[in-house]
């Protein structure tokens, strides 16, 4: 069977080896420069690769392509593939299909990453002999054919569900639907949303299915959607027989035993997270993880970096790093766990967003807006008779620098984008760490 791998990077290395390490004759295509370490490690496992250029004719004679997520469904090349019937996948349906370990699989508009995280740290701080991968940390595909774990805990993304086949998590989780990407889903968020609900398509009566009562949009695909796994919802806003819920001033979880724990004592903070909180305690009392266990877990998780993480404190003033908040959703969360006044940080590469969602947040939270971005006349357009102070910045020195000389004691400078990095970025860590580089720099002790 010839194999062909599309994209250079993480995924795409640890899928090319997976296929040499089962036998299968590999190519790997890059269009880009691959990273000088990635073509080493192509080079040390003697895998064929091109960059700089696609050999359509190689491409085209396949008989399985795996996809990099990032290679967008409407490129001409996709669209040649597509016409020949090659069957295409992504990364982690092609390693899904060379291991048993039990899968427990993660997406959503937001809280992916935070909540892939914390399951894995449940699964991790119990003993239990886990990987964690998908959108997050080291290959899927490389794991399966080095590791032997028993479990995987994966971020999926909706880009990653648009190219499964087979793909069956033993546990899915759904988080929340938001508007996001919806450039690459002709601009209908039904169509982005059913992508995301592919995570459940394959399962059957004796896989789970996490998801969330209170989402508007889960609640109308439900309604037409057939799912044939165990359903189990979780609420921030009603008490539930079965599932997670808030009960006064605790997270509980209710299956075949009960789960309580103070929100106060959750290491996490924001309503979002105490959402993320219970949709994770569900899938670890799913595993028989004993209660004591999930209570220490919960209590002793760090915050992903990136999202919502608190960088320092100068002259009074915090500064939090949110740069994974690439869409409006994600921003208003972090708007929401505000408690102090605040300087923000917002813009990038806009991916049809509506503020109004945040517009009442904005006015009663926000001191003065600082956008960051090549283009930030969107931004000013929506806020300019909302918010007296808005400025325009283009670099991050540029965007620190003027929330520092807004910023007084007891504020807040939050950076969370709303946007994509790529104007001025390599990529949202790439943002996040030049934030907290500006924000550390000469600091002064007061």
């Amino acid at each position: 069977m010839k194999i062909v791998v599309l994209g250079g990077g993480e995924s795409g290395c640890g899928a090319a080896y997976l296929a040499k390490k089962q036998g299968l004759e590999v190519f790997l295509s890059d269009k880009s420069a691959i990273k000088d370490h990635y073509k080493n490690f192509l080079t040390e496992n003697a895998i064929e690769f091109e960059e700089g250029q696609h050999d359509e004719n190689r491409i085209l004679n396949a008989d399985w392509i795996i996809k990099s997520p990032g290679i967008p469904k409407k490129a001409d090349l996709i669209q040649k593939i597509q016409n020949k019937n090659i069957r295409v996948s992504s990364e982690i349906e092609f390693a899904s299909e060379f291991t048993d370990a039990k899968i427990i699989a993660i997406t959503g508009s937001n809280g992916k990453t935070t909540t892939t995280s914390l399951i894995y740290h449940i699964l991790k701080n119990d003993g239990m002999n886990v990987g964690l991968g998908g959108n997050i940390g080291y290959s899927f595909a490389k794991q399966v054919a080095d590791e032997n774990f028993e479990f995987y805990v994966l971020e999926v993304s909706s880009f990653q569900l648009d190219d499964i086949q087979n793909f069956r998590p033993y546990i899915s989780l759904l988080l929340n639907l938001s508007q996001d990407h919806l450039d690459q889903y002709n601009y209908d968020y039904e169509e982005y949303a059913m992508a995301k609900f592919r995570i459940t398509e394959n399962q059957e009566n004796d896989n789970f299915f996490i998801y969330n009562k209170d989402d508007e949009m889960s609640k109308n695909i439900l309604e037409k959607f057939e799912v044939k796994a165990k359903m189990i919802p979780f609420s921030t806003k009603e008490k539930l027989t079965e599932g997670g819920f808030i009960n006064d001033d605790q997270i509980m979880v209710k299956l075949q035993e009960e789960f309580s724990m103070k929100i106060e004592e959750l290491s996490l903070i924001g309503n979002h997270n105490v959402a993320n909180s219970l949709a994770a305690s569900i899938a670890g009392k799913i595993l028989e993880i004993s209660n004591e266990s999930i209570r220490n877990s919960l209590m002793t998780f760090q915050a992903v970096e990136h999202r919502l993480e608190f960088v320092t404190e100068i002259n009074g003033v915090k500064y939090i790093n949110d740069s994974k908040a690439t869409n409006v959703n994600a921003a208003y969360y972090a708007l929401e766990s505000m408690k102090n006044p605040t300087i923000w940080i917002v813009g990038g590469v806009d991916k049809g967003n509506d503020y109004t969602e945040i517009e009442d947040l904005v006015k009663r939270k926000v001191k003065a807006i600082v956008c960051l971005g090549l283009d930030n006349q969107k931004i000013i357009d929506f806020f300019k008779d909302k918010k007296e102070y808005i400025y325009s910045t283009s670099s991050m020195e540029e965007a620190v620098k003027t929330a520092k000389s807004l910023a007084t004691k007891n504020d807040a400078v939050l950076l969370s984008p709303c946007c994509a990095s790529f104007d001025l970025f390599k990529n949202y860590e790439d943002r996040g760490k030049q934030f907290k580089e500006q924000v550390l720099k000469k600091k002064v002790i007061s």
